[in-house]
């Protein structure tokens, strides 16, 4: 009983702890199961019938790319202590909540389900994963902070959320290569291009806040390479980027009007922001360059989120895919 007990114990702690883990709200974990269960559906289309297997692929790739983002952040946590101590003394080692040893062990776990999801997915998702994870590592403990390329860090971070469309198309391509062709790699191309211009647009603002602690660290971000005014211009086009490239996707794909006309909406809303940010002074834009960054992430989450809803509508109301 008391073994029974502990493997529990081994299993559901690494859950108890997230759930009150930086405070993420519900709605933002929900979004994120829905974002990795967009990127499948949006690969797979609407020209073949929802088979069993389309969704048992679903419901992994969604496992595994939730596990895998709970362990990049923290092994982020784990890598950027130093940069946490001064920026982010709120986080869970910094504050004492956990020790670096715990949470190391939980990062092992959210791991292994990461590796394993990928495995029953097939090799070239395993082999993605594998490529994705050694990225993380390097750039997280040495890359980010050696390499002498100005604005190095926010230029290849949103390579970590690129993984979610590549990781999502390859799991359909892997089980359906029929499916496989110049406009569907296109269109993939577009999504990962959306989402580095959408994370890059609300990871910049956020580099602003970050600002003393980057510079006392030598991390090369937008602001401690060309300055906060720079960096704040570069947000505000890479915004307009998203925009293009998310009626770009809107045109080429099976998304729908549920999907643009709420997503072009929330685009203004956020935008707005954005162009405030550019008209602050350096001081003031070091405050404001947090609820930029929130204003910026939400409109990445909504947007999958609307991804999902115009799918499934179309999914629900279209007999013939069911």
């Amino acid at each position: 009983m008391n073994k029974q007990h502990h493997q529990e114990c081994i299993f559901i702690r690494p859950f108890k702890f997230l759930a009150g883990w930086r405070s993420l709200p519900l709605y933002e974990m929900i979004s994120y199961a829905l974002m990795f269960a967009s990127v499948p559906m949006l690969a797979y289309g609407f020209l073949l019938p929802y088979t069993t297997q389309m969704f048992y692929i679903i419901l992994i790739t969604t496992i595994t790319l939730y596990a895998g983002f709970f362990a990049a952040l923290i092994w982020n946590d784990i890598t950027d202590l130093d940069i946490d101590t001064k920026v982010h003394p709120d986080r869970p080692i910094p504050s004492g909540k956990i020790s670096t040893k715990r949470f190391f062990g939980i990062a092992l776990v959210f791991s292994g389900i990461t590796f394993l999801g990928s495995i029953l997915l097939g090799f070239w998702c395993f082999l993605l994963v594998i490529g994705a994870a050694l990225f993380v590592t390097f750039h997280n403990k040495y890359l980010k902070k050696l390499v002498k390329i100005p604005a190095y860090s926010e230029i290849v971070t949103p390579i970590q959320w690129i993984v979610v469309a590549l990781f999502g198309y390859t799991a359909i391509w892997t089980k359906f290569p029929q499916l496989i062709s110049t406009n569907e790699l296109q269109n993939m191309l577009l999504l990962v291009l959306f989402i580095y211009f959408t994370d890059n647009a609300h990871d910049i603002p956020e580099g602003i806040h970050d600002a003393e602690g980057d510079r006392l660290l030598n991390v090369r971000t937008y602001t401690t390479s060309f300055g906060e005014k720079t960096a704040a211009a570069v947000s505000f086009l890479w915004f307009i980027l998203s925009a293009v490239s998310g009626t770009l996707l809107f045109v080429r794909t099976s998304l729908g009007i549920v999907f643009y006309i709420p997503f072009i909406l929330l685009w203004i809303y956020t935008i707005s922001y954005s162009f405030r940010l550019l008209r602050k002074n350096v001081v003031d834009m070091r405050y404001y360059g947090s609820i930029v960054g929130r204003k910026g992430f939400n409109l990445l989450l909504f947007s999958f989120d609307l991804m999902f809803l115009d799918l499934l509508i179309h999914l629900i109301f279209t007999p013939t895919l069911l």
